[in-house]
């Protein structure tokens, strides 16, 4: 089943529901995919169950209505987004061709994100019940970086560039004893700035803090093993770049649950009410084919399973950083 958020003809919210290749039907009685969740936690049902149990309402051309994020918090502060890098087969190569460390023992000497990604090849798929290696892990923001489905995505004026990553978000909602409910998963851009962070490896959080946007729609149940889809990239309409894009735990080298482990251990993640949005990284980037992107450029990632396209064009801001003032 799919999920999504999107604005009405009377202009509300509304919430609707469909299985892949069939019309979608607003889920009555709700207006965010926040409030489906927190009943169908409450009712201790699975969120198929709950939309079920909602009752439909009347067909919808999705293509025809503004969307939004498929999941949002009324708090933005109570949203967080954030991810892990150098999962997937073959971005060690593109992440290290970005930034490779001079070493005076030798051209054979591993930099830290070949070290992290045979981590990750050695110990990140754990048996079942059992604990894996930690991955890379960062920071993006909170939900006032999280831009919707065909907005665009806003590049600081102080930015040096502003590329996509085509990643699959996982889409969790802590329960009120602290457990995170996995919602389901979603296309997700995990928007950087690869030319920050090829300067010095320790300028990753920096690159990072940038907004993503997810969507459109929301894949109830488990991830497929082998996710197989499409990155581009559209300048006036044609098509500059584009590549395979693929994940699922069949191209990775970490499990999801091992990925889930590592951001919930930590009890700061695990705060009632709360939703998180994380990133399970990428081995596709057009920046690592030596594409410079521009703003209107359109990025487009799709995959098959999880239904419509996710569309961002790129702008660019003025960042306006006001002086501090002391009291």
């Amino acid at each position: 089943m799919l999920l999504s958020q999107f604005i009405d003809a009377d202009g509300q919210r509304a919430v609707a529901a469909r299985t892949p290749g069939m019309d979608a039907r607003v889920v009555e009685g709700v207006r965010r995919i926040y409030d489906l969740a927190a009943l169908a936690i409450a009712g201790k049902r699975g969120l198929a169950a709950q939309v079920a149990l909602q009752g439909f309402g009347a067909t919808v051309d999705l293509t025809q209505m503004p969307l939004l994020s498929p999941i949002d918090h009324s708090d933005a502060g109570h949203l967080h987004i954030t991810g892990t890098g150098l999962t997937h087969l073959g971005s060690a190569s593109a992440r290290d061709a970005m930034h490779k460390k001079l070493d005076a023992a030798g051209a054979e000497t591993l930099t830290d994100s070949m070290k992290m990604f045979r981590l990750g090849l050695d110990g990140g798929k754990p048996a079942a019940g059992d604990v894996g290696v930690q991955p890379e892990w960062f920071y993006k923001g909170t939900g006032a970086g999280l831009i919707a489905p065909g907005a665009p995505l806003p590049s600081p004026d102080f930015a040096l560039d502003g590329g996509e990553e085509p990643e699959i978000a996982g889409v969790y909602l802590i329960g009120a004893d602290g457990t995170p409910f996995r919602l389901g998963f979603a296309l997700g851009n995990e928007f950087s700035d690869h030319v920050t962070e090829r300067q010095n490896y320790l300028y990753l959080a920096h690159s990072k803090l940038r907004p993503a946007s997810i969507g459109p729609e929301l894949l109830i149940g488990e991830l497929p093993k082998d996710c197989r889809g499409t990155s581009r990239i559209l300048r006036d309409g044609a098509v500059l770049w584009e590549k395979p894009f693929l994940s699922g735990e069949d191209n990775m080298s970490h499990t999801i649950a091992n990925l889930e482990h590592h951001h919930f251990k930590y009890a700061l993640f695990r705060q009632p009410g709360d939703v998180h949005v994380h990133l399970f990284g990428t081995a596709t980037l057009s920046f690592a084919d030596g594409i410079t992107t521009k703003p209107g450029d359109v990025f487009e990632i799709s995959v098959p399973e999880f239904g419509l396209p996710l569309r961002n064009p790129l702008s660019v801001v003025s960042s306006n950083v006001p002086p501090v003032v002391a009291l």
